[in-house]
């Protein structure tokens, strides 16, 4: 596209061309002559081929940048000369430097050691500080925008050109032109601000200690929805003799919410130049992506014991009541048997055995237990044991037999059960429910598919449904539905789409 548009050229506006360095998506940066004070400079163009109306409008943008971008004057930002139009190119006149990308350098394979990848992001860090206080959004921090000079200095080059647009009515490099660098509310055409190009530093820190971009996914699909939902993880997982402060650093610049992010560049900046010296006990961990649904939180309920009792919570050390229960069982039964015992088995002296005292009880007497210990008292008193009216031997062998009682197996105490906890009962109440309820059919639903360019906030009957791309498509009930997909300044699209179950209609559209 650009080959075709840009013809060879020897001359732009008063520069003499001397070379080409490089092509791009929007234009070719020229190595070029100034003739009215003699010294090199680099100029980039951007090509204009647009209506009248919208040649108007990228005037005014382009301008408006370039003279945001002339004002910075920082070690770490390229100095801008001039700025002009010739023909159907608009071009930015800027100091030329001897040096190569960061871009090249990481594409040819050279393995920075860790201090002086700190060094290298920090003072671009300081750059994009510097343009921030003077209300300078970069938009498009990536490799291919980062010179290293012979020198070992760093330059952040093209401030304001990720804003201007093309021919082709689409914002380059405001969302897709550098999707692997661009920041969650960019894809998401929300506002933006210096947060945004920490973002994008993050994500070139990442790819300079590891190699790698933090999204790799295959194509801008799989690219974008890691920028908006995936974590990304640390940088030691992929290189694991890096210093941990760098997983710490590369989470908060690469946080998908703005708001826990590094606030200020020269923060970040700073803790790139202490990174060994980093207190990471005291740091808090990053935080975990939102989820775009709040997690089901379901009430946990305790299965019921039938051996337990629901009863007051007891004091420590104290027995429960069945453990009470049995042993005064056991204790009762014991002296019943010895007073039986007693008085049946005959006499070895004359002085007569103390028997235990008897209670006469209508026509028959009963041996009078000893009263239970204190502890003991909240318990009933056992029935009383038939006996002979006469004490004596001959007559207690022709009365009723007496039977003796034997304890009796530990069991939940008859009589008016306790009074109901509520929380159990609740819970008990809850577990009553049916363990399976009768299956229900599946509402039938119909498909929509989306195929939006470049992207698109999808909202149907009023509610947001997501974002396409990553978004394909959405399962409506059947009937009609009001689509409306927004993007950023552009008109919205709406349409009404009339769904069947079981069916799919597709919308395409493009802004």
């Amino acid at each position: 596209m650009i080959d075709a548009l840009v013809a060879p050229r020897k001359t732009l506006g008063r520069y003499e061309i001397v070379g080409e360095i490089a092509r791009g998506a929007m234009g070719v940066v020229y190595k070029a002559q100034d003739p009215l004070i003699d010294r090199l400079v680099a100029i980039k163009t951007v090509y204009i081929g647009q209506s009248n109306a919208e040649s108007d409008t990228f005037e005014r943008r382009f301008f408006r940048e370039a003279k945001s971008a002339g004002r910075l004057n920082h070690p770490n930002v390229v100095t801008i000369h001039d700025v002009g139009k010739s023909e159907d190119l608009a071009y930015i006149a800027m100091e030329f430097l001897d040096g190569r990308s960061l871009r090249e350098i990481l594409d040819s394979g050279v393995v920075l050691p860790p201090q002086r990848i700190a060094d290298i992001v920090a003072e671009i860090a300081e750059g994009l500080a510097f343009a921030h206080r003077n209300g300078v959004v970069h938009r498009d921090v990536k490799p291919a925008n980062v010179m290293v000079l012979a020198s070992g200095a760093v330059k952040i080059t093209d401030f304001g050109i990720a804003l201007l647009p093309t021919g082709t009515r689409t914002m380059t490099g405001n969302v897709f032109g550098s999707p692997r660098y661009t920041s969650p509310e960019q894809v998401m055409g929300r506002p933006v601000d210096g947060r945004s190009d920490i973002f994008s530093l993050g994500a070139v820190l990442f790819e300079m200690l590891t190699g790698r971009s933090p999204f790799g996914g295959a194509d801008l699909n799989g690219i974008l929805k890691q920028v908006l939902t995936d974590p990304t993880p640390p940088p030691s997982s992929h290189n694991p003799k890096l210093p941990r402060a760098f997983d710490h650093i590369v989470a908060k610049a690469l946080a998908k919410d703005p708001a826990e992010r590094y606030q200020d560049a020269d923060e970040m900046a700073r803790d790139l130049r202490r990174y060994d010296k980093l207190d990471l006990t005291t740091t808090a961990p990053a935080p975990l992506p939102a989820l775009e649904h709040p997690t089901d939180q379901r009430a946990v309920f305790i299965p019921d014991i039938p051996e337990a009792p629901l009863v007051p919570a007891r004091a420590a050390g104290a027995q429960p009541w069945w453990m009470r229960k049995a042993v005064w069982g056991a204790a009762a039964s014991g002296v019943i048997v010895f007073a039986i015992t007693a008085a049946l088995l005959p006499r070895k002296s004359n002085t007569p055995a103390t028997p235990a005292p008897l209670v006469a009880t209508g026509g028959s007497i009963a041996a009078a237990a000893a009263p239970p210990p204190a502890s003991l008292t909240t318990a009933p008193a056992p029935a009383p044991l038939p006996r002979p009216v006469a004490a004596e031997p001959a007559r207690l062998v022709a009365a009723e037999p007496v039977r003796p009682v034997a304890a009796e197996p530990v069991r939940p105490p008859a009589g008016p059960a306790p009074a109901p906890n509520p929380a159990a009962t609740e819970t008990k109440v809850a577990e009553a429910a049916p363990v399976s309820a009768p299956a229900v059919a599946p509402k039938p639903t119909g498909r929509v598919v989306f195929a939006v360019s470049p992207w698109g906030e999808i909202y149907v009957d009023g509610k947001k449904r997501g974002i396409s791309p990553p978004t394909k498509e959405l399962r409506l009930s059947p009937g009609k539905h009001a689509i409306e997909i927004r993007n950023g300044e552009f008109p919205p699209h709406t349409e009404t789409v009339d769904v069947n179950p079981d069916e799919a209609v597709r919308i395409t559209h493009s802004f």
